[in-house]
């Protein structure tokens, strides 16, 4: 059997060994991945999560997956050479990031897709047409490389399910939306493919609810299926274990000391630490010292336990970081207690965003890393850009779900409240309500709309991407991301560079070794997910490109320390072997 002789600690203050081979900070996917890896190789690992939850990130995410030539799309004919992707990355992120690094990431990741098929039962499918960020670039493919989880059945977890990091948006039980289903809702009744996907939507919820099941998708079912793998492996999971500092002996980390139920401990690690403790989205101070501005916690998506305490202690043992002043940015309203995050909203047609001087300033369409990078660049104008307003009128309400209300759903009496929704009869009156020239307003809509008449955006270009059309409306011509905005009442909706998580993080190389400023390795520490420095520079491939490094380099720091000396654990064992040994162990939560 596979993993560690510990998984069955009891979850008291005293019951963390004192050494092992591997210990893994972070039970998101690169963590969970980078501890699954391990044991499979035999060796002796822990995980240890700060939180009460596994998951992090992952389990609030959309559950893409951006790997090129991984089975899903072979079995859906939608493979192409790796050199393609290769190339396609070379043209995006460039010497950002080293090519060594990147070409790693898109050779190995077939393999890491397989591997998770033989060792967790989450399977992947192929989610049609989802474009790359920049389809039109060198190598980039208009019917995109993503693809997410199939749903899954999570009810072999027991009461360790109760652990699942809670979600980004409140859902009824079996209310199962994948991406592609959420692509055919968002646009109401435009197209048969909403109101049908909205009955299976509630058969399938139906049918599971008789059956007793507890069906998850997207970042969801990535999480629970790298859980499953974890225990199967018996590789035991410390929640409510927060990481202190980094152990570091002749320039080597040995070890972690953490903070569990208030009393310090020391885990010494014979092989090495991985840190896969997410980014630092969550801590304010941190924000304020690295990324742009204005910024703030409550425009985040990210867990609420990413606040840089992995980044924090890789810098004290000397790593260096890179990119720290980006993110896997999204335009995001920033409602009431809990952002949202935009992602069809603005693609629809009908709606534009304005800065505060009443002027677009971007194709609203664009990849939300974009059009954040291009709300902070109008910030550095002396024209203020945070926050912008999306500007939409009474027909797109008509139309399309937005922010998770039905079409013709009117705005929560809060949104008002709070300053977030404005609402008026005239653009005048718009214009008026969020302080912004009537003249100037009336003359950029009067712009966008001959736009939409003649179906070319000549200002942005809006609608030209195979990427625009993802989220556009096929009934309206001659361009499907172009509506004139002349039905009143008119609406202004407040818009904040919200993010996913942060980008900047430790450098590491391609076998996920942390390195210091001169380049050289720090031995033992490793680091994956967004406590490393992203793979994807400044920028973003397509939908996933944030999970799928994570599964990857967790997976091959994993490898690496594996091949660094002896270990009295079992041998490890082959991708093809079936793991044993299915069910949980209830001793494992604290």
């Amino acid at each position: 059997m596979t993993g560690s002789p510990h998984a069955t600690s009891s979850g008291s203050p005293t019951d963390l060994p004192s050494e092992v081979d591997v210990v893994v900070v972070g039970a998101g996917a690169a963590g969970m991945s980078a501890a699954l890896a391990a044991a499979d190789r035999g060796l002796d690992t822990i995980l240890l999560e700060k939180s009460p939850w596994f998951g992090g990130s992952t389990a609030r995410s959309g559950g893409g997956v951006w790997i090129p030539g991984n089975y899903a799309l072979k079995a859906a004919g939608q493979d192409d050479p790796l050199e393609n992707s290769k190339l396609y990355l070379d043209s995006i992120v460039g010497d950002v990031v080293p090519k060594v690094r990147r070409d790693t990431y898109v050779d190995r990741g077939a393999e890491v897709m397989d591997w998770l098929k033989a060792r967790t039962p989450v399977r992947f499918t192929w989610v049609p047409d989802y474009a790359d960020y920049h389809p039109e670039q060198p190598g980039g493919r208009p019917k995109g490389r993503t693809v997410e989880p199939i749903p899954l059945d999570a009810s072999f977890l027991g009461r360790e399910l109760e652990r699942l990091h809670p979600p980004y948006t409140k859902a009824p039980a079996n209310m199962i939306v994948t991406q592609a289903d959420f692509r055919k809702i968002s646009l109401g009744l435009r197209t048969l493919r909403g109101p049908i996907t909205m009955v299976k939507v509630t058969i399938r919820r139906i049918v599971a609810g008789l059956l007793r099941r507890r069906m998850y998708a997207m970042g969801n079912a990535i999480a629970i299926g790298l859980r499953k793998g974890l225990a199967d492996a018996r590789v035991p999971v410390h929640y409510e274990t927060d990481l202190r500092d980094l152990l570091v002996e002749d320039g080597r980390v040995t070890g972690v000391r953490v903070l569990r139920d208030g009393v310090e401990q020391v885990v010494r690690a014979r092989r090495g630490v991985v840190l896969g403790s997410g980014g630092f989205e969550r801590s304010a101070e941190l924000r304020e010292r690295y990324l742009p501005r204005p910024t703030s916690v409550d425009w985040t998506t990210g867990s609420q336990n990413n606040t840089g305490a992995g980044l924090l202690a890789g810098i004290e043992a000397g790593a260096r970081t890179d990119l720290m002043d980006d993110g896997w940015w999204g335009p995001t309203i920033p409602l009431p207690g809990r952002p949202w995050f935009c992602l069809a909203e603005r693609n629809l047609p009908g709606s534009i965003i304005v800065n505060q001087a009443g002027e677009r300033y971007m194709n609203e369409a664009l990849p939300y890393v974009e059009a954040v990078h291009e709300i902070y660049r109008g910030e550095q104008t002396g024209v203020g850009h945070v926050p912008s307003w999306m500007v939409i009128d009474q027909r797109y309400r008509n139309r399309y779900v937005f922010a998770g209300l039905m079409p013709r759903q009117p705005f929560p009496g809060k949104w008002f409240k709070e300053g977030v929704v404005k609402k008026a009869d005239t653009l005048a009156g718009l214009a008026a309500e969020i302080g912004v020239p009537a003249a100037t307003l009336e003359r950029t809509v009067e712009r966008f709309n001959g736009f939409a008449r003649t179906g070319v955006d000549a200002d942005f270009h809006r609608g030209e991407s195979a990427y625009d059309k993802y989220y556009s409306d096929p009934t309206v011509k001659p361009n499907p991301s172009l509506h004139t905005i002349d039905e009143g009442p008119f609406y202004a909706v407040q818009i904040v560079p919200g993010d996913l998580g942060t980008k900047g993080g430790l450098v590491t190389d391609e076998r996920a070794r942390v390195l210091r400023e001169d380049g050289s390795v720090i031995e033992g520490l490793y680091a994956a997910g967004n406590v490393s420095s992203a793979v994807m520079g400044h920028t973003y491939p397509g939908p996933g490109g944030t999970i799928g490094p994570a599964l990857v380099f967790g997976y091959l720091a994993a490898e690496d320390l594996a091949s660094a000396g002896t270990t009295s654990a079992s041998p490890a064992t082959t991708a093809a072997t079936a793991p044993t040994e299915p069910a949980v162990a209830e001793k494992e939560t604290a």
